[in-house]
């Protein structure tokens, strides 16, 4: 009411104001009125058109500020947190902890750090599935929707976020869960043991025969690891043979003895699966 009151009175005077101005302008052509009046008459005018502005506009603000009497979710869900109770004195415009939080639980978001190795194997899209430790229920599907694209220093991974339909409202939100990412396998893949693998100097490589039964030292790259074995992206063929595990030192060029197997080292190659390799005496 005050600021109501303000506008018609800032409005009254404005008016008034114009009222002057007018006559004054009419009587300026008989000289009965000089120009330096008729312009402190447009200057007072000017200023009380800017009060009724300037009261309008904090009559306006109040009008709005009157409607957060009641307040109304921005769209349909479940209020998750609460931090204000009947009789807590609520300031307009004084900041602080948000009074309700709404939550969407229809639709959730599952977020999952996944190994940098891994992450060119997944594609957008796909349906994945996960798992909680405390729902027996499942497992659960979800589809993957976006990618951080960037990998965090600290862990080496990149968060990639899965969207799942819980119109059931059987899934809580900041839940844990357990995501299994099924990543596919290409149809010739090479892998070797990890004992095989030999990080030095020269980076990372394995040690191979050649037909001379000498060794060569291979430098590979490694498309996932998978425990006691390793899938190799680049570096391998199939028809190599791999030292499963190399003794320290080892050298291009060593000349090396494959025990028990026959003369020929083709031969040797397919009679068993398994070789211990030992370095000729001298």
């Amino acid at each position: 009411m005050q600021a109501q009151a303000g506008v018609a009175s800032a409005t009254a005077n404005a008016n008034l104001s114009n009222l002057t101005l007018q006559r004054g302008q009419s009587l300026v052509q008989s000289g009965a009125v000089s120009k330096q009046d008729i312009d402190q008459r447009s200057a007072d005018f000017a200023n009380k058109s800017g009060l009724v502005k300037s009261a309008q506009a904090n009559l306006d603000m109040l009008r709005v500020l009157e409607k957060y009497k009641r307040l109304v979710a921005p769209f349909d869900g479940l209020v998750t947190a609460r931090s204000t109770d009947v009789g807590a004195l609520i300031s307009a415009g004084g900041g602080g902890p948000p009074l309700f939080v709404v939550s969407d639980t229809r639709k959730l978001r599952v977020l999952v750090n996944v190994p940098q190795n891994y992450v060119p194997s997944i594609l957008m899209g796909q349906r994945r599935k996960f798992q909680f430790r405390n729902i027996r229920d499942g497992p659960f599907s979800a589809t993957l929707e976006a990618s951080a694209r960037s990998v965090e220093l600290a862990s080496g991974t990149t968060r990639m976020q899965l969207v799942v339909d819980n119109a059931s409202g059987e899934l809580m939100t900041g839940a844990f869960a357990n995501v299994r990412l099924e990543l596919p396998h290409p149809e010739v893949a090479t892998n070797v043991p990890a004992s095989a693998l030999i990080f030095d100097q020269g980076g990372l490589r394995v040690a191979t025969i050649g037909l001379d039964n000498r060794v060569v030292l291979k430098t590979v790259t490694v498309a996932r690891d998978l425990g006691k074995v390793v899938e190799i992206a680049t570096g391998l063929t199939a028809e190599d043979r791999v030292i499963e595990s190399p003794p320290d030192g080892i050298a291009h060029g060593d000349l090396v003895r494959i025990t028990g197997a026959p003369g020929n080292p083709l031969e040797a190659e397919t009679a068993s699966s398994k070789r211990t390799l030992s370095k000729p005496p001298g």
